[in-house]
């Protein structure tokens, strides 16, 4: 619901979001409901208003975008976001993209790595989400005696606080515009270690506890997404056999090296060596892309 963020908090996270392009947005709200609001919002420096967003109980957010390429023909992109809570303060987000038009360079990557390049931009958002929860119990005052809503960025935020303040005495618990009602026992959006306690969290051993694979660290992408996908999941486990398999064969091969009494044996042996450690190397970065723990880089209170 938040289009002014993109620019800011996912710089250069992919292909589209810069910095540089951050700038006042236009927006019209042309439905508000009980059951939520849509309307028309663009960037200033288009002119147009392109894309049309709407916001739907429980929890449904959908934006589409139609846009006129060089040739004059009209394409449609949309992204929908469907999001259940799985415990208080814990939500799980699922997420469509969809268009007539994909890049050329999207068909280049695998499934995987457009995956954790996901996770690494909600894992973004939770750094801010976190922070801001923190001082929402602690103030425990509604959104509009916090933060100033800009009609040039934050619309569409304003308007689900607005909804909430509609709705919300229907639900356990709210934060609103104008209202609030607290839980009894407060949640935290995110557990994850700051400062010097996060350098030691990122050094511990993939997926959790000290010497143990399995051990949940809720903090880590693997327990957020990977168990969830199994896409992600055999990709982790076929670049861990392949990474055991090279490191055997390393291992053989150095062996052999070590006895090999010709010079051009050695040299064939070696570099075959080479290329096995190239390729671990390879494989742990792939692992480690899709179980890195999350690290909040900020804390404000």
């Amino acid at each position: 619901m938040d289009p002014a963020h993109i620019p800011i908090s996912h710089d250069r996270t992919d292909w589209t979001a810069k910095r540089e392009d951050a700038q006042p947005l236009c927006f019209e709200v042309t439905e508000r409901t009980d059951r939520g609001f849509a309307g028309w919002w663009g960037k200033e420096s288009e002119g147009s208003l392109l894309n049309f967003l709407r916001f739907e109980v429980p929890c449904v957010l959908q934006n589409n975008r139609e846009f006129v390429d060089k040739d004059g023909q009209k394409h449609y992109f949309t992204g929908l976001f469907l999001c259940r809570p799985t415990g208080q303060g814990k939500s799980m987000l699922i997420v469509r993209f969809g268009g007539t038009r994909s890049s050329p360079l999207a068909k280049l990557f695998p499934k995987w790595f457009l995956h954790q390049n996901g996770s690494k931009v909600f894992e973004q958002d939770m750094g801010f989400l976190s922070s801001q929860n923190e001082v929402l119990i602690k103030e425990k005052v509604p959104t509009n005696q916090l933060y100033l809503n800009l009609r040039s960025s934050d619309t569409w935020v304003a308007e689900y606080r607005k909804w909430m303040d509609k709705v919300g005495h229907g639900m356990p618990y709210h934060i609103g515009h104008c209202t609030i009602s607290l839980p009894k026992v407060p949640a935290l959006v995110e557990h994850a270690p700051a400062g010097i306690v996060a350098g030691v969290s990122a050094s511990s051993p993939t997926k959790g506890g000290i010497g143990s694979m399995h051990a949940p660290n809720l903090a880590n992408r693997y327990f957020r997404h990977v168990i969830h996908c199994k896409g992600c999941r055999d990709v982790v486990k076929a670049f861990q056999a392949w990474k055991n398999a090279l490191s055997a064969l390393a291992a053989a091969l150095v062996a052999l090296a070590i006895l090999a009494s010709s010079r051009q044996w050695k040299a064939i042996l070696i570099g075959s060596t080479a290329i096995c450690l190239a390729g671990i190397y390879a494989c742990s970065t792939a692992i480690t892309m899709n179980t890195t723990n999350f690290i909040r880089i900020h804390r404000r209170l």
